[in-house]
């Protein structure tokens, strides 16, 4: 099923009612990349993204980070490490706006 952006399918199935391939899950709005640095949660992990934040009074940037927790469809079943791309959805649960829609 194609979800109107270009990514790569997955290359397994999944029976998820929250996968945007396979389910029902509409995406939207951002699309973000970053790296898994969690996975023990149930069909969620959670992604960081680190970048830079400029500081106009000093002259200089500084690191921040940023993490998301994101879903995992069984389909992409993504792993600590991994790059992946994360989209956003409507909200599937208190914390949960966003879904993994490509291992990079």
């Amino acid at each position: 099923m194609e979800i109107g952006i270009d990514v790569k399918q997955p290359d397994g199935t999944c029976d998820d009612k929250n996968c945007p391939f396979h389910g029902s899950l509409k995406v939207r709005g951002q699309i973000i990349e970053g790296k898994v640095v969690s996975d023990k949660m149930h069909k969620t992990v959670v992604v960081q993204r680190d970048y830079y934040h400029y500081l106009p009074k000093f002259e200089r940037y500084e690191k921040r980070r940023a993490r998301y927790l994101a879903h995992n469809p069984s389909c992409i079943g993504a792993k600590i490490g991994d790059s992946v791309k994360i989209m956003e959805c409507r909200p599937i649960s208190k914390a949960k706006s966003f879904v993994i829609i490509e291992k990079s």
